[in-house]
């Protein structure tokens, strides 16, 4: 920007006319009409500034108010850069009096009123102007009035209007006026002052404006220069006058003021208004200041000392506190206060905290002593909340300060010796120490009475407080909770597996002690054999005759063991094992040896299997799940007390109590179940039905004790769920829907792997069930069953085994009477209601203790294997047409049941052995009808095939009477060449 100016060059603008000089041969001056020629007459000067602006903005920082407003004498340009509003609403907010809020609400008002204005006076306007030519007032008035609208309507839409230019150059000429009035009363720089308004009192004189003038500011956006100049005004002299001063006597606030607390108020004003002092030698005009008021603050607190030696609390406490909070903010005189509290030498609150562990057992720990502790701290701290407020304006925060001193000088010291001793003593007397003296800490906080008013989050400060107690030992005590339990709970898996194993040791050496002891007599025979025979001659003894313990010594048998009855030792068939009842409780532990251990590899071998499978119950207990559930619950109960702590610390015990969750899980899924669930399958694998004697009990002895042991997982499982839904989901500690929680994955985790055991375990059971069918189908199934005038059965049912009475299957039967031949019983087989109820029994066992899905696959996999071991059994009988009606009826009861299961792929299976049995009740007579049921493969819905219905035909009694015929029927053996 720069200025220029136009200097004009000799007497005129030209020579004059007519050799006069004038007009019309006067003394008149003539104008030359030439341009070139009044350029000729002019000079350019450039005013143009050596300085650039940036660099005159970065000075008038640093000048003083006076020299400021002085500088903007100089040009236009200088007073609008001094004027700039921007600069006074820096001063004002060094000071901390400018409101951005505030100044932004007052602009929007004054457009909004500016916009109001505007619009009245346009409407006003428009009706003034809006007369007709045929009003009363005639054509000079019509005329006049139309013009006057027309100026009014286009005023905003002409380029150039006389009358503004008018009007705006008489208020220009007002303004200029006002300015010079304004600067002829100038002081220091600024105009006089009105403090408070329109009161028109001098600040001088008017010390009540004097002391408010800093409160009386108002954040007006183009009016920050006025509000400053009111606080200079009002201020400057006497913060110059006071950094001026010799001794603390001279300076004028304190001749002005006389009482104390409006001496604090105007030191508190200027301490505020040097902030915006930035001229030089601002720093050392603060130091001075301050050092004054340092002068003036130690004299207060000398007398509020006095006044609590006396405990003058309503009186010299009162007023001087109140003269410290004007000043600072009474922070000398609260940290004066509470330094002196009696509080911090009561010997009621200096209480010895190794109470809690001497008046306890070793290794124990007992909380009584510091319950009483926080008990006696707390009626303490609540009588002083009144005194704080009687004496302070603003009792709420000290009341807080002293709670923070008492944190820090009785608190801390009396529980860090405490948490130190019990970590070196016991761990476990550690982990109750923390969380228990956190819990009453948390209780001493909460039930503090603070002052009224004091607008304070009671809540918030307690978490705060509590924090700064506990968080030193925070680490500590998270890392050895997860480990403490972490031991705890291996331990106890570990006991009860060698609980177990112990008894297992024990159960094989009672039953196969002897039978080992002589395999190892034999081995060491062999050894001694073999050494000897390898011998020279030479070495071998000339005597033939050996010492008794020698190898080779003869020894007399032993003669077979006796009773004290009288009665032989039971052999292997008597020694064989008798499965348990469905629903039988089995106690290892409980369950005493037999007198004798069994004499032979086969009977030993045997007690040892009904041992094993009696204690698939107890491969992994309820008990001990309910024992390692407890024991996290403890744990996460105490860890989870932390976590209203908010901040990283409860977001730390949060983390903390799923990872104690995510342990228990680990431990009783992997380190319990699992291995129970597997060896019980090793148990079930081993299982072998020709050892077992009694069958009439209803149920396969291993399967109905392992689903006995998925009933106890189930249990497991939904225990786990309600300890997850009550501990952590309940509380909010982890969120249910959070496919990412790592407590959640732990739970789906353990889930699947039990689902994944159960499931391995029911594919062993049912091979297991399967056995057992085929065994009764084979020791049960009595050839006249199918066959009632067959021929008579032999010496044994099944081959290889003998007679042996009592044993269903094995005794011969009598011959039937005339009578029992005619009276045919049309019902189904006693094999077939035996068999019918040994699935179905196993099959509603697991109703209600698994998925249904994985109990329809189970009763769908029986289903198959029932269907597979039938049609082996039939193939083994000899069927006569007799005999059909009770097979129909077998094939009948079979598909009776498996229509219970629901299952309609499966029901198409037995729908077809039910046609099938049917086969075998055709007379022979009908051949040709027996082959055409026979080729028909519709009939039997795809399930059997022709040559597979042609095998279970051959099974009839009388097959080598009709087999020509058939085959002739099915072959078209009877068809001639014509």
């Amino acid at each position: 920007m720069s200025n220029n100016a136009i200097r004009r060059t000799g007497t005129g603008f030209g020579s004059g006319i007519g050799g006069g000089g004038g007009i019309n041969g006067g003394g008149v001056p003539r104008h030359s009409t030439s341009i070139l020629a009044t350029l000729q007459a002019t000079t350019m000067i450039d005013t143009k500034p050596v300085l650039p602006a940036e660099i005159l903005v970065a000075i008038l920082e640093y000048l003083p108010v006076p020299d400021l407003l002085r500088f903007a004498r100089t040009s236009r340009r200088m007073r609008e850069m001094v004027y700039d509003d921007t600069r006074w609403v820096a001063r004002l907010k060094s000071m901390g009096v400018w409101d951005e809020t505030e100044a932004r609400k007052r602009f929007e008002d004054a457009v909004r009123r500016r916009r109001q204005m505007s619009a009245s006076a346009g409407t006003a306007a428009a009706g003034r102007g809006g007369g007709t030519p045929t009003s009363p007032g005639g054509a000079g008035a019509a005329t006049g009035g139309g013009r006057g609208a027309v100026s009014q309507a286009n005023r905003e839409s002409l380029l150039f209007d006389a009358g503004l230019e008018e009007e705006r150059r008489q208020q220009q000429a007002i303004q200029l006026e006002q300015q010079r009035q304004a600067m002829a009363e100038m002081r220091d720089g600024f105009e006089t002052l009105k403090v408070g308004g329109g009161s028109g009192q001098d600040p001088i004189r008017d010390a009540d404006a004097l002391l408010q003038v800093i409160k009386n500011v108002k954040s007006v956006r183009g009016h920050a220069r006025e509000e400053y100049g009111k606080i200079y005004g009002a201020l400057a002299p006497f913060y110059f006058d006071l950094v001026k001063a010799k001794s603390h006597t001279d300076p004028l606030v304190f001749k002005v003021f006389r009482e104390p607390d409006r001496q604090a108020m105007m030191l508190a004003n200027l301490q505020t208004f040097a902030k915006s002092d930035w001229a030089d030698g601002s720093q050392q005009r603060r130091e001075k200041l301050d050092g004054m008021i340092d002068i003036f603050e130690s004299a207060v607190l000398r007398e509020f000392e006095q006044g609590y030696e006396f405990w003058d609390v309503d009186g010299r406490m009162n007023k001087y506190a109140h003269v410290l909070h004007i000043l600072n903010g009474s922070t000398a005189g609260v940290d004066l206060f509470i330094q002196k509290h009696p509080l911090f030498s009561d010997r009621e609150v200096l209480a010895n905290s190794m109470e809690c562990v001497n008046q306890a057992m070793a290794d124990s720990i007992t909380l009584e002593p510091s319950r009483r502790f926080f008990e006696v701290l707390t009626q303490k701290v609540n009588e002083q909340s009144g005194i704080i407020e009687r004496i302070f304006p603003n009792p709420g925060k000290v009341f807080w300060h002293l709670i923070d001193k008492i944190r820090e000088d009785i608190i801390v010291e009396y529980v860090t010796p405490l948490f130190d001793e019990t970590h070196e003593r016991s761990i476990p007397s550690y982990l109750r120490a923390v969380s228990g003296i956190f819990e009453q800490t948390m209780l001493f906080l909460r039930t503090l009475t603070p002052p009224k008013g004091s607008g304070v989050d009671q809540e918030a400060q307690a978490k705060e407080i509590a924090l700064k107690i506990f968080e030193p030992h925070l680490d500590l005590y998270l890392q050895d909770e997860i480990d403490d339990f972490t031991a705890q709970a291996e331990k106890e898996v570990e006991e009860w597996d060698k609980k177990l194993s112990e008894q297992d040791a024990h159960a094989e050496s009672f039953y196969m002690a002897s039978f080992t002891n002589r395999q190892a007599d034999k081995r060491d025979f062999l050894t001694s054999f073999k050494k000897v025979v390898m011998m020279p001659v030479t070495v071998l003894p000339t005597s033939f005759s050996l010492p008794l313990g020698s190898p080779f010594a003869s020894s007399k048998p032993a003669p077979n063991p006796v009773a004290p009855s009288g009665t032989l030792t039971p052999g292997p068939q008597a020694s064989c094992s008798q499965s348990p009842a469905p629903g039988a409780t089995v106690d290892r532990s409980g369950s005493p040896m037999p007198g004798k251990a069994p004499t032979d590899e086969l009977a030993a071998k045997a007690a040892l299997m009904t041992s094993r499978l009696e204690g698939i119950k107890s491969l992994f207990s309820i008990e001990v799940a309910l024992s390692l559930v407890h024991g996290a619950k403890a744990s996460l109960g105490r860890v989870a007390q932390f976590i209203q702590l908010g901040g990283q610390a409860g977001g730390e015990a949060r983390e903390q109590c799923e990872a104690i969750f995510v342990v228990l899980l680990r431990i009783l899924g992997n380190k319990h179940v699992k291995p129970g669930f597997d060896l019980a399958v090793t148990h079930l694998s081993q299982y072998n039905p020709r050892e077992v004697n009694e069958h009439e009990k209803g149920g396969v002895a291993p399967l109905v004790t392992f689903i006995e042991l998925v009933n106890v997982g189930d249990l497991i499982s939904q225990m786990i769920d309600v300890f997850y839904e009550q501990q952590l989901a309940g509380p909010k500690i982890v969120d249910r829907n959070d496919f990412l929680d790592p407590a959640g994955l732990a739970k789906k985790k353990f889930e699947q792997m039990l689902d994944e055991s159960v499931a391995a375990g029911l594919n062993k059971g049912i091979d297991v069930l399967m056995d057992e069918v085929e065994y009764v189908c084979a020791t049960t199934q009595l050839p006249t069953d199918y066959n009632p005038g067959g021929i008579t059965a032999p010496d044994s049912i099944i081959p290889g085994i003998p007679n042996i009475p009592g044993i269903p299957g094995t005794e011969k039967p009598a011959p039937k009477t005339q009578q029992q031949a005619v009276d045919i019983d049309l019902g189904p087989s006693k094999t077939a209601l035996r068999v019918r109820d040994l699935v179905s029994s196993h099959t509603s066992m697991l109703v209600g203790s698994t998925e249904k899905s994985m109990l329809d696959v189970f009763n769908g996999e029986v289903g198959l294997r029932l269907f597979t071991a039938v049609c082996k059994h039939l193939k083994r009988q000899r069927i006569s047409t007799e005999g059909a009606m009770k097979l129909i009826a077998d094939m009948t009861l079979y598909y009776d049941y498996i229509r219970t299961l629901k299952n309609q792929d499966l029901l198409a299976y037995f729908k077809a052995l039910r046609e099938l049995s049917q086969i075998y009740l055709i007379d022979a007579k009908h051949a040709k009808e027996m082959a055409t049921i026979i080729a028909d493969g519709d009939r039997f819905g795809g399930i059997f095939r022709a040559e597979e219905v042609y095998e279970y035909a051959e099974r009839r009694a009388d097959w080598y009477q009709v087999r020509k015929d058939v085959e002739r029927a099915m072959y078209g053996l009877e068809c001639s060449i014509m």
